[in-house]
């Protein structure tokens, strides 16, 4: 393991941010390096290093940090900096449980009143998943799977709803370790599901639009 002194951040990373909206912008640049794998698992990073990267104080980058600790993203280190954390499979398998609890009845109970046409309204937000995963963007990927879970469940209008679930998801969002390609080829799988459950609710097959909802969610 090393400190982030000594640890490389790559090129792409150290773009510099402008003072509106810094500590946003930081969290987004950072979330992005994490997605990619450019902040690795296991690596330490010191605020003042980050924010030397991004050209701002250490203070925005320990903000960002923080609440990447709160996503369970990385773990704060006293007077170290901050370590960046990998989900363990049991983990997974309980934020994958806790969604499906929190997000299958409301998509079940909209599968069923809701309308062809609203849910053809959906489509441009599953193609747009779809190209972004073919990409191979993995942060783009996570932000338009978030964006098509959120243009879903905003169907039930409810906000509280809104607010938990796009916490939960971000929480399971977070990448698994291993080859590229790998990661690649689940991000269009997943993609691939939003067009499948959205074809049989066009289509009003409820049954098929149930098992695909259910099987969205394990693992």
């Amino acid at each position: 393991m090393r400190d982030t002194a000594r640890a490389r951040v790559p090129e792409q990373q150290t773009r510099k941010v402008s003072r509106h909206s810094v500590r946003g912008q930081v969290l987004d640049a950072l979330r992005a390096a994490l997605f990619d794998g450019r902040l690795a698992p296991g690596e330490i990073y010191s605020g003042p290093a980050l924010g030397e990267r991004f050209g701002v104080s250490a203070t925005p980058v320990r903000e960002a940090m923080q609440q990447l600790a709160l996503e369970g993203a990385v773990e704060c280190l006293p007077n170290r900096g901050f370590r960046v954390l990998t989900r363990t499979p049991v983990e997974r398998a309980e934020l994958a449980e806790v969604r499906a609890l929190l997000e299958v009845p409301v998509m079940l109970r909209l599968a069923r009143t809701a309308d062809r046409a609203t849910w053809a309204e959906l489509r441009p937000a599953a193609l747009a998943a779809v190209r972004t995963a073919a990409s191979g963007d993995h942060a783009g990927y996570a932000e338009a799977d978030r964006a098509f879970h959120r243009a879903v469940l905003g169907l039930a209008g409810n906000g509280q709803l809104l607010l938990v679930a796009a916490d939960l998801h971000r929480r399971a969002q977070w990448p698994e370790p291993g080859p590229s390609n790998l990661r690649a080829r689940a991000l269009a799988a997943d993609a691939a599901e939003h067009v499948a459950l959205l074809d049989a609710l066009t289509e009003g097959d409820v049954p098929l639009a149930e098992s695909l909802i259910r099987s969205h969610f394990v693992l």
